[in-house]
């Protein structure tokens, strides 16, 4: 499989990256993915999610305000990893709409915020459009796609599978052509939850999004 490039056209204030693990540790102990991983005896270190910008490219708007978010090792792989999985971002405030794979063509949502989490395989992601970059995720991954942000499947294993989980009242379309005015002004102001999807609490996601 490969990526088809034929494609048209509540805040709190944290100042240091020592007060941003200090609010992570202070989290740690409510979200449910986390406290399953310390009934096992498994480490019950909170997540801190790479990030970074995307900026537009060709017809893929990406978002320009919000960066994409990748949790290394988010999930429990012990038991039945979806369903477990598919509780805990209900319970964080992400409910699942499908469980699948990802299109192996550039496409981006303008309805609706992403969250991605892998349960099974492995796959190499191109995020941002035709050129943009890739990634390569792993079964307990978890990534956050701010709406209009490019993605496609550039090649995955055979057990491949994700938990596509929305903001409530949010649902996604597929986009494969430059956006309207419209889509852009909903994209660039398109609400999202409080709560980040991996700890349940308003942190990381709010002090990652809100500052940028």
């Amino acid at each position: 499989m490969s990526c088809d490039e034929s494609d048209p056209g509540g805040k709190m204030q944290i100042d240091s990256r020592r007060d941003f693990l200090r609010v992570m540790a202070q989290i740690a102990v409510s979200s449910p993915l986390i406290l399953a991983a310390a009934a096992r005896g498994e480490s019950a270190s909170p997540v801190v999610p790479e990030h970074f910008m995307l900026s537009a490219n060709g017809w893929v708007p990406n978002n320009p305000h919000l960066p994409v978010l990748l949790y290394r090792q988010a999930l429990s792989l012990s038991g039945d990893v979806t369903q477990q999985s598919e509780q805990a971002l209900t319970h964080n405030g992400w409910p699942p709409q499908w469980v699948a794979g990802v299109f192996n063509f550039h496409h981006y949502h303008s309805t609706a915020h992403e969250v991605l989490g892998f349960v099974g395989g492995e796959a190499r992601l191109i995020l941002g459009g035709p050129g943009g970059k890739t990634v390569t995720v792993h079964a307990g991954d978890v990534a956050l796609l701010p709406a209009g942000t490019g993605h496609c499947n550039s090649g995955s294993s055979d057990d491949f599978l994700v938990i596509g989980a929305y903001p409530p009242d949010q649902h996604w379309d597929i986009c494969r052509s430059a956006p309207t005015a419209a889509m852009r002004q909903r994209i660039d102001t398109l609400p999202y939850p409080h709560q980040d999807p991996v700890s349940g609490q308003p942190q990381p996601l709010m002090s990652l999004w809100q500052q940028a």
